[in-house]
C-alpha cells in the first residue's frame, strides 16, 4: 500500500513539475499564473509526503491531508486549461488526493 501512495505523490511532483514548465513555455503565460504557482506549491508537497511516507513519519497522516487538500485545488485550477499537460497534471493530482486521503498512521 505504502508503494501505491509513494508512487502516487512521485508522479503528481513530476506532473506538476511539466505542467508548471510548459505553462511557461506558452505563448502568455499570465493567464496561467495561479496554475503554475499551484502546480509548483503541489510539486514540493508531494515530494514532502513522499519522503514522509519513505520514512514512516509520525506526522503522516497530517501531512497526507494537506498534500490532499493542495491536490484538489492544482487539479481543479489544471483543469480548466485544455493543453494535454494541464489536463494530465490535473488526473495525477486527483489520484494523488484519492492515495493521500487515505493514508493511514
Amino acid at each position: 500500500m505504502e508503494t501505491e501512495h509513494l508512487r502516487a505523490c512521485n508522479d503528481c511532483a513530476a506532473a506538476c513539475l511539466q505542467c508548471a514548465t510548459l505553462c511557461l513555455k506558452e505563448g502568455d503565460p499570465k493567464p496561467m499564473v495561479n496554475c503554475i504557482l499551484l502546480d509548483m506549491e503541489c510539486a514540493d508537497m508531494c515530494r514532502h509526503t513522499a519522503q514522509a511516507i519513505a520514512r514512516g513519519d509520525a506526522h503522516l497522516q497530517a501531512i497526507s491531508l494537506l498534500c490532499a487538500e493542495i491536490c484538489e485545488k492544482c487539479a481543479a485550477e489544471c483543469g480548466k486549461f485544455e493543453m494535454d499537460h494541464c489536463q494530465h497534471c490535473a488526473e495525477a493530482c486527483k489520484r494523488c488526493a484519492v492515495a493521500c486521503r487515505s493514508m493511514k498512521n
